[in-house]
Formats: structure tokens, C-alpha cells, sequence
């Protein structure tokens, strides 16, 4: 398919947000109509990407042009499987976030919509992008308009929370640059020229030592944005500092190009180093699962508590990713799309709350139920979804995840652990409806303990137009999971298998090459599959 619907998907953010630089200050209503529609168009544009046939594993709405030449640079964009959901998670997220900000956000209105209009060009592009050049441009382009949204419309501590923020993930990426640069020049060295086409680049297949370093290089960057533990501390301050429009996007969009870079470059250009890290990841996420929950549980700011509840589900979507199986994997990609809503909505809710309180401690609410009955019913919905409530969408992700990590079996000798590892994971999701039914009953069962909560006014319309798109796919996932994977699966079948090939071609080699991998597939299933990858133990020597 070559329609240019990605290009549109990019242009439009980028010339709306230059439309708004150049509007009066004065024009606030019209600034935040035109900001909203532009997004909604947005919306509009990505879903006639679901509409595509994606039985076929490759990309789909693919354009390449040249950009510059000499380097092998080129603009070159596509969808597939793996990354549609996440482009429409962007897309719906964008405005609903931009929407609910108009409550709150009361100063420098036309920058704050730049900026938003901004951060959204950068996450589309990051997750279509198939030129590693173009995908380092667009990583690099989120980080400017999220400093600015939380270190010009954050909380008191912002300046400190929006350093941190953009000082932790810049050094990741400087190291990715340098692992970017050096895939490139092994492929010149081989091919003649240079490229960053990821699909050429993948026909490179590297000796195993410099695969750990680049994988260490591409991971550092990747474990930063998921955030994975010990990587994670920037998380809460940003949470806590940011606008709610910040903590949406943040928490429900840019946590997911973590896990994304993961699947599309770190292991399929280093898969020997992805097999052998991979289950020290996965035990990492398990930490973080338990860790998140068990300080979430002790928070008294429910926006610091629901900051680590991500930690904790992100060490799940960690935990499917490497388990290497198609149940995994899907469970993991399907489960970034659930914790972007639910995540998502419960900041929405917070935020709802702090401006009539100007409050998030757990300790001046009480009996909130009975005053703002509406705000209790959409709270407990998306607890329910939060802690994987059967019927709502947590609970097919983590189910899956759970599944795909408990019959996985690493040809590297982790069975035993991976099973360990699943049954530390399963706690978590207890500990998760522990802190979230605990918050649940501090703030709204019992009495009013408070003056200042008795004349709390419920949900306007805005909020609730806000949360009613995350309520109905709160449901639709988990009631219709089908639609859902049945696009993504051909692309998790593809990615698994190739990932099989490469691994073992990897290992088969001491010095770079490049190789036609669709010919060597076909070799691979006709010569029955994994037996013939397997090396043999003067190979694996060698």
C-alpha cells in the first residue's frame, strides 16, 4: 500500500503546531478549538489504518524517499502488527489528554498546545519510523516539548522533575547514537554503502561480543523510557510535577516507546544478545513488579501511587516480551495498549479531583462517594480494570503474559527460572488489588471526615467525555480481545520466527556478514525448523 496516510499522520500535527504559533495569544478559545480538531482529524486519519489487511507479517502503508544520499538516509515509514495499536493509542490519547488539560491549565496557552501538538508528531513518528536515522530524530523530538510541559506547567518542584527527566533518557540515546553509528559502518564495510533502512541493516548478522555491547547500548536507552528497575527513578518526580495532560501522555504513551524500540531494533538486529539478556530483563521486570507494587502500596499522594503501580505493570509487559513465545509477546504488546488506557484514565481522574481539592492525599479524602457519586463509579471501573478484573482489558494482558512466561523455554537453559519467575510475577497482581482497593476505600467509602469535601462537585462534561472513550475500551478489550490480536498476531508469528533464524545464524558466525534471511527462512521451515538452525557443538566452539 503506498497511500500516503502516514505522511498525513505526520504533517498534520507539524503544520497545526506551526498554524498556533502563529495565532494571536489573544485567541485562546480558538487556539484550543483548532488544537483539539487537528488531533481529532488525527484520529480520524489513523483509523483508516485499521481498516488494512494485516494477515500479511510485513509493512503496510510503506513510503521511502531518499533524503540524503550520501549517508543512506531516507525518509521511510510503515505500519505493521506490532506497532499499529500503539499508533492509535497515540492518536486517541492525544486529545482526550489535550482536552482534559483545558481545565487546569489556565496560562500560556498557545504554548502548551504547541507543545502538545509537537510531542505528538515526535511519539507518531517514533513508532512508524523504519529508517534508524529517522526514528533517532523523532526519540529525540519527544524529550523537547515534555521538558516544557513539565517544567513550565508543572508543580512547584517542576524545574528539578523536568532536568531529571530529560537528563536520565539523553544519556540512554547518546549511547544508542553511538551503537547506531557503528551497525551502520559494519554494513558498509560489507554492502559498500551506507544505510539506515532498518530492513537492510537487518540482513546484517554480527559475531556475538559486539551484539552484547550494541544490545547493552540500545537497551540502556530502551530501559530508561520503559522505565525498568533500577532505571526508574526519574519516573515519580515527572508523574508528580506534570499537568495532567503531562502524566496521560507520559504515563499511557511515551512509556510504551520503551518497550517498542525493544521489539522493532534491540533484538532483531542483536538477537544472540537479546536470547542471553533477555531472561535477566525479564527477572529485572519481575523485581520491578514486586518493588512498584510494594511502594505503591505505601504512598500517600495518589498520584505517586498510580507513578509506581507503572513500574510494576511495565515489569509485567518486560516479562512477556522475553519470554519469546507468541502468548508472551502478544499478552505484552496488547498489555501496553490496556496500561495506556487504564493508566491513563487514572491520572485523568486525579486530576479531576485536584482541581476542586487542590489535594491528592489519600488522607483528606473520605466517603468522596457520597458527594460525587459519577467520579466513584468511573474510579472503581478503572481500579477494576487497573488490577485485571476478568472482563475488563488488564486481565487479558496479564493473563497472557502470565501464560506465554510460565511455558517459555530459553534454548539457552532458563527454563526452570522462567517458571520461578511467573510465579513471583503472579504476586503482583495481588499486591496490585491491594494498593488499588486500599486506595479505593480511603477515598470513597465511610464519611465525609472533611468540611471541604462536602460541597465537591461531580464530574462535568468535559471529564466525562474525557473518560467515556477509555471506558468503552476498557470493556471492548476485554470482552473482544479478538480484534485485537487477530491484527497483531501475524506480526508476533513473524517477529518470533525470524527472531529463530537470526538467533541461530548468529551464533553460527565469528565475523560479519550479511545474509538474505527470507532465503535462509525458507531453508530453515523446509529443512524442518529449529534442527536445522541448531549449530553444532564445534560451531557453537568455534
Amino acid at each position: 500500500m503506498t497511500t500516503q496516510y502516514l505522511t498525513w499522520l505526520l504533517a498534520l500535527p507539524a503544520i497545526s503546531a506551526l498554524v498556533v504559533l502563529l495565532m494571536p495569544r489573544s485567541w485562546e478559545t480558538a487556539i484550543k478549538r483548532f488544537s483539539i480538531g487537528a488531533m481529532l482529524v488525527e484520529l480520524v486519519i489513523s483509523i483508516r489504518l485499521v481498516l488494512a489487511d494485516y494477515s500479511d507479517a510485513g509493512y503496510h502503508f510503506v513510503e521511502h524517499v531518499t533524503w540524503v544520499e550520501s549517508f543512506g538516509i531516507s525518509y521511510k515509514v510503515g505500519v505493521d502488527g506490532l506497532s499499529l495499536w500503539l499508533v492509535i493509542l497515540t492518536t486517541l490519547l492525544s486529545p482526550i489528554a489535550l482536552y482534559a488539560s483545558w481545565g487546569s491549565i489556565t496560562t500560556r496557552i498557545k504554548e502548551y498546545a504547541f507543545s502538545f501538538l509537537l510531542l505528538e508528531l515526535g511519539m507518531l513518528g517514533a513508532f512508524v519510523a523504519l529508517d534508524l536515522f529517522l526514528f533517532y530524530v523523532f526519540w529525540e523530538l519527544m524529550l523537547v516539548p515534555m521538558y516544557l510541559i513539565i517544567g513550565v506547567w508543572g508543580g512547584k518542584d517542576r524545574v528539578y522533575a523536568a532536568v531529571k527527566f530529560f537528563l536520565y533518557t539523553m544519556v540512554g540515546s547518546l549511547l544508542m547514537l553511538i551503537a547506531i553509528l557503528y551497525v551502520v559502518s559494519s554494513y558498509q564495510k560489507l554492502a559498500g554503502h551506507y544505510t539506515f533502512d532498518l530492513q537492510e541493516l537487518s540482513t546484517l548478522v554480527l559475531p556475538a561480543l559486539p551484539q552484547y555491547l550494541l544490545f547493552a547500548a540500545f537497551a540502556l536507552a530502551f530501559a530508561i523510557k520503559v522505565p525498568m528497575f533500577p532505571f526508574h527513578t526519574w519516573l515519580p518526580d515527572a508523574h508528580v510535577q506534570a499537568p495532567t495532560g503531562g502524566s496521560v501522555i507520559l504515563a499511557a504513551v511515551l512509556l510504551k516507546l520503551g518497550i517498542y524500540g525493544f521489539v522493532r531494533f534491540a533484538m532483531p538486529l542483536f538477537p544472540v544478545a537479546s536470547e542471553a539478556i533477555g531472561p535477566i530483563l525479564a527477572g529485572l521486570g519481575v523485581v520491578g513488579i514486586i518493588y512498584g507494587a510494594y511502594t505503591a502500596w505505601v504512598q500517600r499522594d495518589l498520584k505517586k501511587l498510580i507513578a509506581y503501580s507503572s513500574v510494576s505493570h511495565m515489569g509485567f509487559v518486560l516479562l512477556g516480551l522475553f519470554a519469546m513465545n507468541r502468548t508472551g509477546i502478544s499478552g505484552a504488546m496488547l498489555q501496553m495498549i490496556n496500561h495506556g488506557i487504564s493508566t491513563g484514565a487514572l491520572f485523568l481522574l486525579v486530576g479531576a479531583i485536584y482541581d476542586r481539592r487542590h489535594s491528592r492525599m489519600l488522607d483528606d479524602f473520605g466517603g468522596l462517594a457520597k458527594v460525587m457519586p459519577w467520579y466513584a463509579v468511573f474510579f472503581v471501573i478503572i481500579t477494576m480494570s487497573s488490577i485485571g478484573l476478568p472482563g475488563t482489558n488488564g486481565f487479558i494482558g496479564e493473563f497472557m503474559i502470565l501464560a506465554g512466561s510460565f511455558f517459555s523455554r530459553s534454548p539457552i537453559g532458563f527454563g526452570s527460572a522462567w517458571f520461578i519467575m511467573t510465579l513471583l510475577a503472579a504476586t503482583g497482581v495481588v499486591f496490585a488489588a491491594v494498593y488499588m482497593l486500599h486506595a479505593v476505600l480511603r477515598m470513597f467509602w465511610g464519611r465525609v471526615v472533611h468540611a471541604e469535601n462536602e460541597s465537591l462537585t461531580d464530574l462535568n462534561r468535559r471529564e466525562v467525555l474525557s473518560l467515556l472513550p477509555l471506558i468503552v475500551m476498557v470493556f471492548w478489550i476485554g470482552l473482544y480481545p479478538k480484534f485485537f490480536l487477530d491484527k497483531m498476531n501475524p506480526a508476533v508469528d513473524s517477529f518470533v520466527s525470524e527472531f529463530t533464524v537470526r538467533y541461530h545464524e548468529g551464533r553460527r558466525t565469528s565475523e560479519p556478514r550479511l545474509v538474505d534471511f527470507e532465503e535462509l527462512a525458507d531453508r530453515f521451515e523446509a529443512a524442518g525448523g529449529l534442527a536445522m538452525a541448531q549449530p553444532t557443538d564445534e560451531e557453537v566452539a568455534r
